[in-house]
């Protein structure tokens, strides 16, 4: 891996994708989304904007053009299909538009969802920032801020929070201030006449109608202020939050009326309840004497309402919250207590009272807005998205050939102890607390029986071991093996899964069919005759596959076993059947979707095909072998593994993350099983291909094997490795190491690998 140039791009930033609300959604989120996009769209022609609008109500809002999506809020899916859509776009960074209650889950955390299945730079705009955060608050916000190339506060106070309550480093963080509009300063009238305020001194609060506006503290404040300004009119512009009308209707409005009235200056309170458009907005504004912003949550770091006044050169008289302490100091406002309608009062009388005190503000206010134009916030955020493209790593391919790995017990062993091999691990140190299960001794013991170069009483040992796992499992009450084991030895359960079940028969065969010592394969010959019965009763075709694969394995080693080829020639014809259902002309598989351990459905074709003697069933492996293996290919033709975002999709083309160890391995077992039926070397080049994914040869050019002691990592992701090492991993790669070197003993130079089927 190498770092770009910081200060240069191989590419012109040319195309982002914006996730946020966006109108008509009625909110200050959705308005500064769009006033960003058509900012960004106006200062950079060039550049394309994919938008994502978060959907609170889905069907519902009517979407200009400008979104390419909507995402439903509380629908994860969809936003897992958003983050394959903007993969796929060629968007170079993505732009979230951060507010708590817009995304959904605990705190939001669907967000993350999304972006943790993408690869491309991030940066983020903060638009609350919380001193005291929940712990589901604090979780979901780390979480994305270590995900983030750069950060966006509009305050200088949001960056010190994210210092002090989050650790986050200044130079991550960058204040862009809140963007405005670019209207010339202009006197009042003109526009109260439209209005019908001619001749009264307005005084104007905007946005949509919550307790937290506090209007209450100007109502109380307006008897005294009247008492000196006769012709005042107090304007509450906006429509109820949606959110509250769902929960309590207009009975918020309808206390703010009855408080005028009780105060008796209803005739000097004007509610406009509707959501007005950007121009009429600005109108609205530009026919206000003073503008008041009374909120009472202290920790607001953003004010759009509050911006757009400062930007016409509107006075404005507010509470200390963050926001209105920065844009308002050094003289650029009036600040007063919280909830204090006495003080209200005074700065609002007082400013009405001289036209000139009234002018100077306004005209300061009008000057610190020039500073703030959307243009210049759209050129600081280009500013910040170029500089996280630029610093993203640079991939360089791999150059040489990839040799296989020998294989490797040492990091089997280091996760296996008297009892069992444990399932899973945090880094490559084993984690107890989720003890053992079935499944990974089954393939520790598949392991074990075919490992090369094992000394035999390190052989003997750990085979003992998993085989009394293994055995220790059988439940002969229920005919069937349990699966999960706690660290204390007792069993979570009586039966364990269908494919607990399939795979643990496999493992008897291999064992019954390569152990070196005959003790062994007696033992194993012995505990399947006793429980293959159960075969005969899976119904999910994964397990049924697994089942075959060692009933194949107990008929090469006793060739009238009659019971081994029950389950080859009933589950063969069964899988034959479910091919006819589920094919389509461009999809030629066994069911409608995929799922993991996807090639072992052909592998288990074929391998019933060679010990049936049937060219029916090799032929369907082979032609199933081959569609998987495209599904598998990436375009730059490297082996991609079938991401776990696709499984379940119905005749959907696969999603590539995050992608499994254990397809690699099922993909070069098969391609080991489609040359041992034709003896096509086409088949080792695909298996190498397959094998390569842990060592780099993949989407992200990153080894998951390591090297050095035996160990896989889990999987791998947009963002990389999932640097666990649990079971499963480490044992597809020991177990695809063997089958790799097995194969490539046939490529010596110069010999013609010829069928053997």
């Amino acid at each position: 891996m190498t770092i770009a140039n910081p200060t240069k791009l191989d590419r012109p930033l040319d195309h982002i994708a914006l996730i946020g609300n966006f109108l008509p959604r009625q909110c200050g989120i959705a308005t500064f989304t769009t006033d960003t996009y058509h900012a960004l769209r106006a200062r950079f022609p060039g550049l394309r904007v994919d938008v994502y609008a978060m959907d609170d109500l889905p069907g519902q809002h009517a979407y200009p053009s400008a979104v390419t999506a909507a995402i439903p809020q509380h629908d994860r899916g969809a936003y897992v299909a958003a983050a394959h859509a903007i993969q796929a776009s060629g968007a170079q960074a993505i732009w979230v538009q951060h507010e708590y209650g817009i995304f959904g889950g605990p705190a939001g955390e669907h967000l993350l969802a999304l972006l943790d299945r993408t690869n491309l730079p991030l940066i983020v705009t903060l638009h609350t920032v919380l001193e005291q955060p929940s712990d589901d608050e604090r979780r979901v916000m780390e979480r994305l801020l270590r995900r983030a190339a750069r950060v966006i506060v509009m305050a200088e106070r949001g960056r010190d929070i994210l210092r002090r309550v989050h650790g986050i480093a200044g130079r991550q963080v960058s204040v862009i201030p809140h963007g405005v509009p670019d209207r010339p300063f202009a006197p009042t009238e003109a526009f109260k006449a439209r209005f019908g305020w001619a001749g009264r001194q307005v005084v104007l609060t905007f946005g949509l109608l919550s307790p937290g506006k506090g209007i209450e503290t100007v109502i109380e404040a307006l008897p005294a202020v009247i008492a000196a300004a006769p012709h005042l009119l107090y304007v509450v512009l906006g429509a109820t939050h949606p959110h509250l009308i769902a929960h309590e209707g207009q009975a918020y409005r309808e206390r703010l009326e009855a408080l005028a009235a009780d105060r008796g200056v209803a005739g000097h309170v004007q509610f406009i309840d509707r959501f007005v458009e950007h121009e009429e907005l600005l109108d609205y504004l530009q026919a206000a004497d003073l503008y008041v912003t009374p909120y009472v949550n202290p920790a607001q770091i953003t004010s759009g309402t509050l911006s757009y006044a400062v930007a016409l050169g509107k006075p404005v008289v507010s509470t200390p919250y963050v926001h209105a302490t920065e844009i308002l100091a050094d003289g650029h406002g009036v600040l007063v207590d919280f909830g204090d309608s006495a003080a209200f009062a005074r700065e609002i009388t007082a400013l009405l009272g001289s036209d000139r005190n009234r002018r100077k503000l306004a005209e300061r206010a009008y000057a610190r807005g020039r500073t703030m134009l959307w243009s210049c916030a759209a050129e600081a955020a280009m500013a910040e998205l170029s500089a996280a493209v630029a610093a993203r790593p640079a991939r360089l391919p791999h150059a040489a050939p990839l040799a296989p790995l020998a294989p490797d017990f040492s990091a089997v062993e280091r996760m296996s102890d008297a009892t069992g091999m444990l399932q899973h691990s945090i880094y490559s140190v084993p984690d107890r607390r989720h003890g053992y299960c079935i499944d990974d001794n089954a393939r520790a013991l598949m392991l074990v029986a075919r490992m090369p170069g094992l000394d035999e009483t390190q052989r003997d040992k750990w085979l003992t071991i998993y085989a009394a796992f293994v055995q220790h499992g059988w439940n002969p009450d229920q005919q069937r093996f349990r699966n999960f084991m706690r660290f204390d030895r007792s069993w979570c359960e009586d039966v364990g899964s269908e494919d607990s079940n399939g795979r643990t028969l496999w493992a008897l065969g291999t064992v019954a069919r390569h152990a070196a010592l005959h003790k062994h394969r007696d033992w194993a010959t012995r505990l399947f005759d006793e429980t293959a019965g159960l075969a005969l009763t899976l119904c999910s075709p994964r397990a049924q596959a697994f089942a075959m694969l060692g009933a194949a394995e107990m008929l090469a080693s006793h060739p009238g076993h009659a019971l081994a080829r029950e389950i080859l020639e009933r589950f063969s014809a069964d899988h034959l059947a479910l091919l006819a259902e589920a094919r389509r002309p461009e999809w030629e598989w066994f069911e409608i979707v995929l799922a993991y351990d996807n090639a072992r459905l052909p592998e288990a074709m074929l391998r019933a095909g060679l010990a049936l003697e049937r060219r029916d069933l090799v032929d369907t492996g082979l032609t199933t072998l081959d569609w998987i293996i495209a599904c598998q290919t990436s375009p730059e033709g490297r082996f991609r593994a079938v991401g776990t975002d696709s499984f379940g999709r119905a005749y959907a083309p696969p999603l590539p993350f995050d992608q499994q160890p254990l397809e690699a391995q099922a993909t070069v077992d098969a391609c080991a099983a489609a040359f041992a039926a034709t003896g096509d070397a086409r088949w080792i080049a695909e298996a190498q291909r397959a094998y390569r994914w842990f060592l780099g040869a993949n989407d992200l050019d990153l080894a998951l094997a390591s090297a050095e002691d035996g160990g896989c990592f889990d999987g791998l992701t947009p963002q990389g490795l999932n640097r666990n090492q649990g079971a499963e991993s480490i044992l597809a790669l020991q177990l695809a190491s063997i089958t790799i070197a097995e194969l490539c003993q046939y490529l010596t130079a110069g010999e013609t690998v010829r069928a053997v089927a």
